[in-house]
């Protein structure tokens, strides 16, 4: 029970720390720009395929890392990490060139939003989070099926409350919530750090 219990922790914590990096991500506007053009399942569809490809590459590299530091540097780089989240998500995203994304394409539209959804989520901050998450989790399935899952989540909520509501939602509240999430999830895990050692 101990061995699931760690899984289902880590597969939660990864889907709700990347559920709130997602939020006003500009790769959530990737999402909601490509809904304007395509049908909702085609957008949900390329997010998935892409998220889950990236998040493999993200979980491995977590591993990879949790693997090469002591637990002490693993979890002062997390808390640094999820510091740095909360800064960025304060100061936002913004998607400059949403017409190149979702202007006219030789590809189908289940390819077109794919590609550009995994260029746009490479180096991006839930990518990094999923690293983070990983090195200090340890769990690759739970991890890379909770990261996906939550970025799914987040982007599927946005292309419905975007085509239901148009823009007519909270940003400052949802930015100031998830960045103080990220802010004190940091300062705890440093403190932590300093703990253990």
């Amino acid at each position: 029970f101990l061995f699931l219990e760690k899984k289902m922790t880590a597969f939660w914590i990864s889907l709700i720390y990347v559920f709130i990096a997602e939020m006003g991500d500009k790769t959530q506007l990737v999402a909601l720009a490509f809904a304007t053009r395509y049908k909702a399942l085609t957008v949900i569809s390329g997010v998935f395929i892409a998220t889950f490809l990236v998040h493999l590459i993200s979980v491995a590299l977590g591993e990879a890392v949790s693997f090469a530091l002591p637990i002490f540097w693993i979890k002062i780089l997390a808390g640094v990490s999820f510091i740095v989240f909360g800064l960025w998500t304060l100061r936002g995203d913004e998607l400059e060139d949403e017409d190149e994304l979702v202007g006219k394409t030789r590809f189908g539209p289940l390819l077109t939003v794919t590609t550009t959804f995994f260029l746009a989520e490479l180096g991006d901050k839930t990518m990094l989070a999923t690293i983070t998450i990983a090195s200090e989790q340890k769990s690759f399935v739970a991890v890379w099926l909770g990261s996906t899952i939550g970025m799914v989540l987040a982007d599927g909520l946005a292309i419905i409350v975007g085509k239901v509501m148009g823009k007519n939602l909270p940003e400052k509240l949802i930015k100031y919530v998830g960045a103080a999430i990220f802010l004190i999830s940091g300062l705890w895990t440093l403190w932590e750090a300093f703990q253990t050692k």
